[in-house]
């Protein structure tokens, strides 16, 4: 066989394009690395006391940050489950039943609805949706707000608000990846299923159960962007470092209270505190959105394997 031959200018491409490569890894390490020493003086003075008390206080050199983190995963949490099947529901409809002539234009506005500025839904939510959720509080008897999760203040700003907003934030962004991975299955499944006899809901359950891995990735994604959203969350959810399980309680998030003091933070430990949130916000995004991407990557490999054995996944239709 003949020996491959390489020019000067695609060593350099190689050369060029594994520079860059490595750069985002060195970035990220960077990074990570710089969050770590910034936040060494709360490490050394709190160690682990700082994630498990409640005391936030600046003046007297107080600082926990379990109610920023209670914060953060319950409204993340409550707003994929909120979000999930919806999107899911989204990206069945566009992918398998939605008419050729309206499939474009749903396309166009689930990507621009995934690409408008967290600050753009923030102001919609202060003149929308927190007066919606006012109202709501409004009309709960008295009974009903004497239960923990559903008393507060009735002012709007609570937990709640931030939730459905982070809901509708994630639906698009959730829902265009998951329509990606539905589009990515065979059409030989679909072929399969109606060859066994099946209904046009057990074939659309067929291409489900072969993406189920890309779909979890992409509900895994839009938990992360949840995760880490700062500015919208702040304008509605109350901005209040008081641990509570209520819905219409103001609450605080790791991004929220970053956004909030840092600006305004009086002496280095202060700062200190801040940067180790956001070291910990930063660990726990990167592994979310790593095991995303390794999920989606996976369907690939599933792909290929039930490309040679199509029958494998429609044991359930047969």
């Amino acid at each position: 066989m003949k020996k491959r031959r390489f020019s000067a200018s695609d060593v350099l491409f190689k050369a060029g394009t594994r520079t860059l490569a490595l750069f985002l890894v060195a970035l990220v390490v960077a990074i990570g690395g710089i969050l770590i020493y910034q936040s060494m003086p709360t490490i050394r003075l709190f160690g682990l006391n700082f994630w498990r008390t409640q005391e936030w206080n600046p003046v007297t050199g107080q600082f926990g940050a379990l109610p920023f983190i209670w914060g953060t995963l319950y409204s993340s949490i409550l707003a994929m489950l909120i979000a999930a099947p919806i999107s899911i529901g989204v990206a069945i409809y566009i992918s398998e039943l939605c008419p050729n002539w309206l499939r474009q234009p749903l396309v166009f506005l689930t990507e621009l609805l995934a690409s408008v500025p967290s600050i753009i839904y923030g102001l919609w939510g202060i003149f929308v949706l927190v007066p919606a959720v006012r109202y709501v509080q409004m009309l709960c008897p008295d009974w009903l707000r004497e239960v923990p999760l559903f008393s507060g203040p009735r002012n709007g700003l609570s937990l709640l608000s931030a939730a459905l907003i982070l809901t509708i934030m994630v639906i698009p962004f959730t829902s265009s990846i998951a329509r990606e991975v539905l589009k990515a299955v065979p059409m030989a499944q679909r072929e399969t299923a109606y060859a066994l006899g099946a209904t046009r809901w057990e074939a659309t359950m067929v291409a489900l159960h072969y993406g189920r891995v890309g779909i979890v990735g992409a509900i895994m994604l839009g938990f992360g962007r949840a995760f880490g959203e700062t500015m919208a969350v702040t304008m509605v959810i109350g901005n209040n470092p008081k641990l509570s399980l209520s819905l219409f309680a103001p609450q605080y998030t790791m991004a929220a209270v970053i956004a909030n003091e840092f600006a305004e933070a009086a002496d280095d430990l202060h700062i200190s505190a801040l940067v180790e949130i956001g070291l910990v916000l930063f660990i726990v995004t990167f592994l979310i959105n790593a095991a995303s991407r390794l999920l989606i990557w996976g369907i690939t490999h599933q792909k290929k394997e039930s490309g040679k054995a199509p029958a494998a996944t429609l044991e359930s239709v047969a």
